[in-house]
């Protein structure tokens, strides 16, 4: 549920009203979208999104790849393998930012927003025209029942998200309110109230929300699942009466009459795959498959198109990331000596082709990575922190702290040897032992069995270096399930890990580095990172009004937490590289966009 942070609301057209809920209470506005921008993208009449064809014919079916398993429909509580793919297709939420415009939530369910003047809450007005697909109406007691089901039966984490939200309360039958606690600065979170899925309440009444089940949830979205088997395919079909098909948020959109997913333990699999014709879409995360991959007639005659199709989103980031709980990996310096023995360059060229570039930010790709040395606004932030932070982050260019490609290996390595000793290691016996308990230093990288086989041929050069500087290593391949119980209790040494980027960070950012999130199981602050400067920067950027601060809070987060040397940065491309069966058809301008497979739709 990553979303954007609201640095103010703004609506082209609103109604300013009088609240009778308390007299105390402020002008309240009635607004048609909630954006982040000086002005949203899209005009109160706007008829559909720019990146789609609304005049899309609808008919086919497409046939995609999912990876792993499944036992369950439901992917917000923490039991069970869970099918995200059912969520997404057959249930809307209160609102839908567009990816042309990810800094504005415009109406779903929720045809219009209100928000007060103090911004003490916020409430939606449910469209009356709003069906689940047995046809009946979602109400607000629906929205009342997925919120409060998420927070007290969802994973604990949506519990720690959610926590500046007081209370909701039924105003009316399509109209509700979300009351934020006292004294609450997060501008953000009505923003990211309108991405939550709604839920029928009437549906669960003889169902237990936290246990995994099979039974498919009614839905409100576009389409219904038609047939199953568990761990091995799911087949959804359109539903020709969806509510709200002619809303400019969906036109142009959900094209196929069935959308089937084949489900896969391996990502090379597909690749066969979809030239047996089994699957008809097949999105390429191995370089080396990509460079060689496809020579075959197929390709040559035109029978599968192969293309990569540049967008301008955040980098996903993905990485080596340290179990910080563990007392070897609690000093920076082990940290940082470890991953110079990662050489990417010869990574690159030898096993990826050249088709990548390293990721040195956390928010790479976007105007809030870090660079060289801190300046202007985010120099004044940091200074504000010095007695707090270690001096070299105010004087040290961020280039000078990964390993220097420009050296050897040998002369990495050296520098890694020093560092190690700097933290109280030395070498005994050809091993490197911490000098005080004489314990060698080892570790075990675990990886999801999926794409298993890619990162071993990534691993081998790495663990062979850091051999050479006493450090035992070794890998472990884990089944899906395996491997998410593993991170789910933080129950390894270092984890191959990494999440989708975002375009405005914010209060997602306390579940991936707060301190509060790295005791709750199941939390994606995996590191176990408890930083009280972290902490501090994170409430920042969430209460932060004025756009140029809040991007000096962003760098300087990326800042503190590149120093720290919490993960050993992988790689990126700024490209979706796709390969699929001619008899599909797509918007020509994707603005940049990248792949979206629901606005694609099946040629004559």
């Amino acid at each position: 549920m990553i979303r954007k942070t609201v640095s103010f609301f703004v609506a082209l057209c609103s109604i300013v009203v009088f609240s009778s809920e308390a007299s105390a209470s402020p002008n309240i506005e009635i607004k048609n979208y909630i954006s982040v921008g000086d002005t949203p993208k899209y005009t109160e009449k706007f008829t559909h999104l720019e990146y789609v064809n609304p005049n899309a014919p609808k008919k086919g079916r497409i046939t995609l790849p999912a990876y792993g398993t499944f036992d369950n429909f439901n992917p917000y509580i923490f039991k069970g393998t869970a099918s995200p793919e059912v969520v997404s297709l057959t249930l809307d939420s209160l609102g839908f930012s567009p990816a042309d415009d990810t800094e504005t939530a415009y109406p779903l369910i929720a045809e219009k927003f209100e928000i007060p003047e103090d911004k003490s809450f916020i409430g939606f007005f449910i469209n009356p025209k709003a069906r689940f697909s047995n046809n009946t109406p979602v109400t607000a007691d629906d929205v009342i029942f997925s919120f409060n089901s998420l927070i007290t039966k969802g994973s604990p984490i949506y519990k720690f998200y959610y926590s500046d939200v007081d209370k909701v309360k039924k105003i009316s039958e399509h109209h509700v309110r979300f009351y934020f606690k006292p004294n609450t600065k997060n501008r953000e979170l009505p923003l990211i109230l309108t991405s939550l899925k709604i839920f029928s309440a009437k549906d669960f009444k003889n169902k237990e929300y936290d246990k995994p089940s099979l039974i498919p949830p009614l839905g409100s979205g576009p389409y219904i699942v038609k047939d199953f088997e568990a761990g091995r395919y799911i087949t959804l079909a359109r539903n020709p009466n969806y509510w709200a098909k002619d809303l400019p948020t969906r036109k142009g959109y959900y094209n196929f009459d069935e959308v089937k997913y084949d489900y896969y333990q391996d990502t090379t699999v597909t690749l066969q795959a979809l030239f047996a014709g089994n699957i008809d879409v097949r999105t390429e995360y191995i370089a080396k498959s990509w460079a060689t991959g496809y020579n075959n007639d197929l390709i040559r005659q035109g029978k599968i198109k192969k293309q990569a199709v540049e967008h301008n989103r955040p980098a996903a980031e993905q990485f080596f990331a340290f179990n910080t709980r563990k007392e070897k990996f609690k000093n920076a310096k082990v940290r940082q000596a470890i991953s110079f023995a990662f050489n990417f360059p010869w990574a690159n060229k030898n096993l990826f082709y050249n088709q990548y570039k390293r990721l040195y930010s956390f928010f790479a790709n976007t105007r809030f990575a870090a660079h060289g040395k801190p300046e202007d606004l985010e120099l004044v932030v940091l200074s504000e922190l010095k007695n707090k932070i270690p001096d070299e982050i105010l004087i040290t260019p961020i280039e000078e702290i990964f390993r220097n490609d420009k050296l050897s290996d040998r002369e990495n390595l050296k520098l890694a040897v020093k560092l190690l000793n700097e933290a109280g290691y030395d070498f005994v016996n050809e091993q490197m032992c911490n000098k005080k308990t004489g314990e060698p230093l080892e570790l075990e990288i675990v990886i999801n069995a999926a794409n298993g086989n890619t990162f071993t041929r990534v691993l081998l050069p790495f663990i062979e270096n850091l051999r050479k500087i006493g450090i035992k290593a070794s890998t472990r391949i884990l089944e899906v399930n395996t491997y998410k119980n593993k991170l789910d209790k933080f129950d390894f040494d270092m984890v191959v890990a990494g999440f989708n980027g975002t375009s405005m960070p914010g209060s997602e950012q306390r579940d991936l580095w707060g301190s509060l999130s790295a005791d709750i199981d199941g939390s994606n602050n995996i590191i176990g990172i408890k930083n009280p400067v972290v902490d501090e920067l994170i409430q920042k950027i969430i209460e932060t009004e004025e756009n140029e601060l809040y991007s000096a809070y962003v760098k300087a987060l990326d800042r503190v937490l590149l120093f720290n040397h919490y993960v050993i940065f992988n790689w990126y491309t700024d490209t979706d590289r796709i390969a699929y069966w001619d008899k599909f058809s797509f918007p020509k301008n994707n603005l940049d966009t990248g792949v979206n497979i629901f606005t694609w739709w099946m040629k004559d």
